[in-house]
């Protein structure tokens, strides 16, 4: 690596940063078939309470368009046109072909056809004019980007005035025991696992490392001020295994 690069964090490792986006390509290329599969394996079906639970803070509207960033199978979005009671959009983007082509193989994705966008882009330059959405989603993804202000920034200008960021991510439990046993269980059985059913250990290996790398909740909360976003709030899951993050562009 040159000295004069620009580094950023692989899971543990220091790589340069133009490299990152890459990696994470080829992490989400590989698991894409199985991702959902994992998902419900890794977190003993967790993941869908906490996924509803954002839904229930969001509170979907008819009349919305939800940009979905990092969506790959599409699971938020599915939720967020099935609360809909009326007339909605759900536009998927995500950097991973694989992971898009999943979500479209998905029942749901045909029964909502007529709503769903599926998109092909990098959270850091969004393919879209300022001011389009009315909500502004990021599952479990933003960890992975390579520069998150940029994110954030990029989620500021695409959401019209009025329009509502909620990020669901893994984050620290405030307890330092429990953390210690999350790790223990995060390190020793998610890799293995991954192994197991997605034929993958190093990817999930890098997954876990990264949630140790993602900021705890107050940092992350301030980074969103940062960006521009106001009312910002923050709600613990499972103790703080995962967090919801919600702020407004007023």
């Amino acid at each position: 690596m040159n000295s004069n690069q620009t580094t950023t964090h692989f899971g543990f490792e220091t790589i340069a940063e133009d490299e990152k986006a890459g990696r994470v390509h080829g992490v989400f290329s590989s698991v894409a078939s199985k991702y959902d599969v994992m998902n419900d394996a890794m977190s003993l079906g967790i993941h869908r309470v906490w996924k509803d639970a954002m839904m229930d803070w969001l509170a979907p509207r008819p009349g919305t368009h939800l940009l979905d960033v990092a969506g790959g199978t599409g699971d938020i979005a599915f939720r967020y046109l099935g609360r809909v009671k009326g007339d909605a959009r759900a536009t998927v983007l995500d950097l991973t072909e694989g992971m898009l082509t999943a979500g479209r193989q998905r029942a749901e994705a045909e029964a909502m056809s007529n709503q769903l966008d599926w998109v092909v882009g990098d959270a850091m330059a969004l393919p879209f004019e300022a001011n389009r959405f009315d909500v502004y989603t990021i599952s479990f993804g933003i960890r992975n980007v390579t520069r998150i202000e940029d994110a954030l920034s990029e989620a500021f200008r695409v959401l019209k005035p009025g329009g509502r960021l909620m990020v669901l991510e893994f984050s620290q439990l405030p307890n330092p025991g429990m953390q210690w046993l999350y790790d223990r269980y995060s390190f020793n059985i998610i890799p293995p696992m991954g192994q197991a059913i997605a034929g993958d250990r190093d990817s999930y290996q890098y997954l876990v490392e990264s949630i140790r790398r993602f900021p705890a909740q107050e940092p992350f909360a301030a980074m969103i001020r940062a960006a521009g976003f106001e009312q910002v709030k923050y709600r613990n899951l499972s103790m703080g295994i995962a967090c919801l993050h919600s702020g407004w562009k007023i």
